[in-house]
């Protein structure tokens, strides 16, 4: 399958000041810019920073940022699923997962993460794929925000819905652990029932267990 990516770009006024929302950007852009300290909710900013580059050079990776002026101020990755996770198994070429999503403090609540979400499915080529994201409690910020645990939950699919991603069940152990885990999936308008079939039995491994 060809991964094709078309730029996009728009500009988010904040209470914190304009920002400019555009992706994918490529890793030889990405190492221009200044990368915020504050985005360090997965590894530290400069390795976060590297990691990104790494991504936006991988033929089906994709990196939708936020940045003012030359700074990122938040992202979001799109890239195919660990190979260690269960999502990899059916080595699906059209199942992209949302890897991660950070925006630093000073703009949270200025909505730069659904507008983040809303340019990454601008790009027609995204009616090709399922995106999945696998959203877990112990990756969220509660004490930064505030947030009890279902709080949380509900912003983050209120944000995921910017894209078109809905909650999906499954039967991942990992996302069984906790209530509040989810997945959430979008399916592409052109993706094939051959695709959504496969991607059903990933979802449901233990459907005729008993």
């Amino acid at each position: 399958m060809e991964h094709k990516k078309t730029y996009y770009a728009i500009e988010l006024p904040t209470k914190a000041g304009p920002l400019v929302i555009e992706g994918p950007v490529p890793g030889k852009r990405l190492a221009e810019m200044e990368f915020h300290e504050d985005l360090k909710a997965f590894r530290p900013a400069p390795k976060q920073h590297a990691a990104l580059i790494e991504i936006a050079d991988l033929p089906e990776g994709r990196i939708i940022l936020a940045r003012s002026g030359n700074t990122i101020v938040g992202y979001v990755t799109f890239l195919f699923p660990d190979p260690l996770e269960r999502w990899s198994e059916g080595h699906m070429d059209n199942l992209l997962e949302l890897g991660a999503i950070e925006v630093i403090p000073e703009y949270r609540g200025c909505a730069v993460g659904k507008h983040l979400l809303k340019v990454s499915m601008m790009d027609d080529a995204m009616e090709d794929y399922i995106i999945i994201t696998t959203e877990y409690y112990w990756h969220w910020d509660m004490k930064g925000t505030g947030l009890n645990v279902w709080e949380y939950r509900k912003m983050m699919e209120k944000m995921m819905a910017a894209g078109g991603l809905k909650w999906f069940a499954t039967d991942d152990p990992e996302i069984c652990s906790h209530p509040a885990n989810c997945l959430m999936v979008r399916i592409g308008k052109r993706v094939d029932q051959e695709s959504v079939e496969k991607f059903d039995r990933i979802r449901f491994k233990n459907r005729y267990m008993y």
